[in-house]
Parts: C-alpha cells; sequence; structure tokens
C-alpha cells in the first residue's frame, strides 16, 4: 500500500527484504505473547493474543474504551 500510495518503485530484492522483516516480527510478537501467557511453543495462540492485545491497545488510545 504505502509503495502505490507513494509511487515509489521498489526492486524484488527491496520487497523481499520488507516482507522478511515484518514476517520475522510477527512471528516474534506471536512467540513472545505465547512464552508471556505460558502457552510457550503455541505460536498460533500467541499470534492470537498479540492480534488482540494490538486492536484493543488502538482502541483505548482513540479513546473507545
Amino acid at each position: 500500500m504505502a509503495q502505490n500510495s507513494q509511487r515509489l518503485q521498489w526492486t524484488r530484492e527491496e520487497v523481499d527484504a520488507h516482507l522478511e522483516r515484518i514476517m520475522k516480527d510477527i512471528f516474534d510478537n506471536s512467540l513472545a505473547a505465547a512464552q508471556k501467557y505460558n502457552l510457550k511453543g503455541d505460536i498460533q495462540a500467541g499470534a492470537n493474543i498479540a492480534g488482540f492485545l494490538k486492536v484493543a491497545d488502538s482502541m483505548i488510545h482513540q479513546g473507545c474504551v
């Protein structure tokens, strides 16, 4: 999305590097959330928890709750 709205041209390698960083961050956040809530190794549960917390934090910051 940012690539199109800013009209940037990225090489295939740049796109792959950005996507790799994003996927690594998601994996790390999922693993950390699973470990924090004593679900070691359950990356799917960690991803659900991390996603929920991200939405909940955004709602709090926007004053929705």
